[in-house]
């Protein structure tokens, strides 16, 4: 079939939206129509190069839609189901599913490469096979993706709000509840209050933070940030410092997530300086793939007894936790509309990355109206 998509063809240029073809669904895959996508961070790391990728590649992880056919050997998802895809496929049977880190996935392995499990692609424009982004590629009107990346959820739940659960809202509700273990009266800081860092001062609240430090340059952002859960909103690490040490009687933040769009390994020591003795940071946030350099006082990690962790996706199971969040929203517990800032369509996706680094959005969202 013919539809339309948004193709990254090099490092450093725009999104180019234009017709591809679209192969049928082989054995284990779906077609699903896509009715969102969220415009995420990850994606703009393609454009930079922070995380690598091949190209051509169809941009897009967070997505959701109505599945449309089913190809052999996919028994559990028909047409009609709505589902929204978990950007770190689940097999269900490697030894990470097994042990219940279906994040780490060992099909996960050859998320980067964007092709299909056989190696190949559906996905084809001016004469060229397509990767697409995690083997997903949401930023376009129509996908074939491999049915372990699926997740089938109520029809009641709107799809351009569901989508975002497929990655940034599980990821930052995640890094508060599982990666950090935020309990019930401890101090957090989240340093950066993109998608992420939104869903990560939620996760805060829900786990029963006392005090909830959101840190932003952008004004805009901290001024987001009280209805998320945060209890105080400061610009810098350096700015928030002395009023998390006097707000905390000089005890610190138990948990410190990192949210910000892109990590720097010279930051460290300065977040390190945020975190109480036997706290913990939590690294979310991407860094650049060529960065080796971290600066930290492992004095400071050692006597203080401090940990530093990393997750993916939250360290959540996209088979539990995605139609665990949904319902939570369904509760009134968990604010997905306020997340979304702005919504665009297909072919305004440069303006809607523009607007995401020039810091107007915590989440835009890609609607797929026709």
């Amino acid at each position: 079939m013919q539809t339309e998509a948004a193709i990254l063809w090099e490092l450093n240029t725009e999104w180019s939206v234009e017709p591809i073809e679209l192969d049928p669904p082989k054995d284990g895959e779906v077609l699903v129509k896509l009715a969102a996508s969220g415009m995420c961070h990850s994606d703009e790391h393609l454009v930079t190069g922070d995380l690598g990728g091949v190209f051509p590649i169809i941009g897009g992880h967070e997505g959701a839609g109505v599945v449309q056919e089913v190809g052999p050997g996919v028994n559990d998802l028909a047409p009609g189901d709505h589902v929204v895809f978990g950007f770190i496929p689940a097999c269900g049977q490697c030894p990470s599913c097994a042990r219940g880190r279906s994040n780490l996935c060992d099909n996960g392995a050859a998320l980067l490469i964007g092709l299909q499990a056989d190696g190949t692609s559906r996905h084809h424009a001016r004469g060229q096979d397509l990767a697409t982004m995690v083997c997903l590629g949401t930023f376009g009107k129509y996908s074939v993706v491999n049915q372990m990346s699926c997740v089938k959820i109520g029809d009641d739940i709107p799809l351009e709000l569901a989508c975002l659960v497929g990655c940034g809202v599980t990821t930052g509700w995640g890094s508060s509840v599982y990666a950090a273990e935020v309990k019930p009266g401890d101090n957090v800081a989240v340093i950066g209050i993109g998608g992420i860092g939104a869903a990560a001062l939620q996760g805060a609240r829900l786990a029963g933070a006392e005090r909830i430090f959101a840190i932003d340059p952008v004004e805009f952002k901290r001024d987001q940030a009280p209805k998320f859960g945060a209890t105080h909103a400061y610009a810098s690490v350096e700015e928030a410092f002395e009023p998390i040490q006097q707000e905390t009687w000089g005890r610190m933040c138990d948990k410190v997530i990192c949210a910000m769009g892109v990590g720097r390994g010279t930051m460290m020591a300065s977040i390190m300086a945020l975190t109480a003795k036997h706290g913990r940071v939590v690294v979310t946030n991407i860094h650049p793939m060529v960065e080796n350099d971290v600066t930290l006082n492992l004095c400071d990690l050692t006597l203080m007894e401090k940990q530093i962790v990393g997750t993916i996706f939250g360290s959540a199971n996209i088979r539990y936790d995605i139609p665990h969040l949904l319902h939570l929203y369904r509760l009134g517990q968990l604010d997905l509309e306020g997340m979304v800032t702005n919504r665009y369509k297909l072919g305004d996706i440069n303006q809607g990355y523009q607007d995401m680094r020039d810091a107007k959005n915590v989440r835009g969202v890609l609607v797929y109206d026709d």
